[in-house]
């Protein structure tokens, strides 16, 4: 019988409690301080270390590569942090909003509290992109913080561990890096959360109306607050610090109004850039048809690459031997087997499938479950994930959703309890956010 020296599975099992896997030695530990420096240390490490390869994309890799077709050549220097919606955030910073009802995209669309931030480091000297860059990082930095700290309380160091290296390492975690708003809505929409389960209705109301003033997804929060509420039957003050987290967005209705004579210009806003109320079913049917068919040229119906669809069903079909050759071969060799298919259907299909992972996947992780997460985690994530899909569009789905951290938490506790797969997709997540990140350099959409 082959046998492994002893100090080989010594070393293996101190690097698996390091990262994550659980033993009788590390039980789950409820109540966790400030003070604990091995949970800190190994959060700086994961944001040092994911944000420096981020920074190493955008700024190393990307300008020594050739320009794209339909792409630019970037130049070294804090401008590519900044591009696509950066520039209208900038132009917000520097010369205000603007509207016109005429059903066409319009600045009011984009909420104000990231270039209102952006503007007060501007007035100390700052470049808009440096300024930018570096307040997304900060911002960023807190909410591995606080995420980390409310997992372990709720689920151990273990989850913690697992929750904080997915928010860290998923490729939408580039638009942490870059002038965007994920890294200042995951910071708030995480500590309204966690203050509202910690039954801190004053800092719920603070955090959540700060939230919703940040990007238009915050407003899930007011209908999941009420439900938790109403659900664990908490009291009357419980019901006003729901209802408080809208101020944000109350306050910018007054500013339109006040501006430009319409409180819900925001609203009306939103349809010039491709967004209205609703379920875009023309927007999944396109994904639809591009996993399983590929393009299509809707014009003359035909699609563009015939060996497409033959290739699908030639991996469906070796996915349906491994999981019918399961108790021969082993759930473990199936597993890897599973996870090859996986990157080859995703070098097939591309953005769509990423993005209708990034939807369905959250919401069957958030089911699945929704026994051992608290109610206010799945609930909110299911509203944040109602509204993403009933915005009228399928565009950056893996973006907004990544903006929603209830799923990160549910990823983070399933592979603490399988961390042997957590390994494999902490990895391939790390590939994409670098494949993400040189995109985003080049001037090319991701979504």
């Amino acid at each position: 019988m082959l046998e492994f020296p002893k100090w080989l599975l010594s070393a293996h099992w101190t690097f698996s409690q390091r990262l994550g896997e659980k033993s009788e030695l590390e039980p789950n530990t409820p109540n966790v301080g400030w003070a604990d420096w091995e949970g800190i240390g190994f959060v700086l490490v994961m944001w040092g270390v994911s944000r420096l390869v981020v920074a190493i994309a955008l700024v190393v890799i990307a300008p020594a590569l050739p320009a794209p077709a339909g792409g630019v050549q970037p130049d070294f220097g804090w401008e590519v942090f900044s591009r696509w919606d950066s520039l209208l955030y900038q132009q917000i910073a520097t010369l205000g909003y603007e509207y016109a009802d005429d059903g066409k995209g319009h600045l009011v669309a984009f909420f104000p509290l990231l270039p209102l931030l952006i503007r007060g480091l501007m007035r100390l000297g700052f470049s808009f992109a440096a300024a930018g860059t570096l307040l997304n990082h900060g911002a960023f930095l807190a909410a591995l913080v606080i995420l980390y700290r409310w997992v372990a309380e709720m689920q151990g160091r273990s989850a913690a561990r697992w929750a904080t290296a997915v928010l860290a390492w998923l490729p939408a975690s580039l638009f942490s890096s870059v002038v965007y708003t994920e890294a200042l809505f995951l910071l708030f929409t995480t500590a309204t959360l966690r203050a509202f389960e910690h039954q801190r209705y004053g800092q719920t109301a603070l955090w959540g109306a700060i939230a919703t003033a940040t990007r238009p997804t915050g407003l899930a929060l007011i209908p999941a607050l009420l439900i938790t509420t109403w659900r664990q039957k908490r009291p009357a003050i419980a019901y006003l610090a729901s209802l408080s987290t809208g101020i944000g967005v109350f306050l910018f209705s007054l500013y339109c109004g006040w501006r430009f004579g319409d409180p819900v210009a925001f609203l009306k806003a939103q349809k010039g850039w491709d967004r209205a109320v609703g379920l875009p079913w023309q927007g999944w049917l396109k994904i639809l048809t591009q996993i399983t068919v590929g393009p299509v040229d809707w014009t003359n119906g035909v699609v563009k690459d015939p060996w497409h669809p033959i290739l699908i069903g030639l991996l469906l079909g070796i996915a349906y031997a491994l999981w019918k050759s399961r108790q021969r071969i082993g759930t473990i060799a199936m597993g890897y087997g599973f996870c090859v298919l996986g990157v080859l259907l995703w070098a097939l299909v591309g953005d769509p499938l990423i993005n209708a992972i990034a939807v369905f996947g959250s919401l069957y992780l958030l089911w699945h479950l929704r026994t051992a997460l608290p109610p206010i985690v799945w609930i909110y994530g299911l509203c944040g994930l109602a509204l993403i899909l009933l915005s009228g569009s399928t565009w950056s789905l893996s973006r907004i959703v990544y903006g929603v951290v209830s799923p990160t938490i549910a990823l983070g506790l399933l592979l603490s309890r399988h961390p042997r797969w957590g390994y494999v997709v902490i990895s391939f997540c790390a590939i994409l956010l670098i494949l993400f990140a040189v995109r985003f350099a080049q001037g090319l959409w991701i979504g």
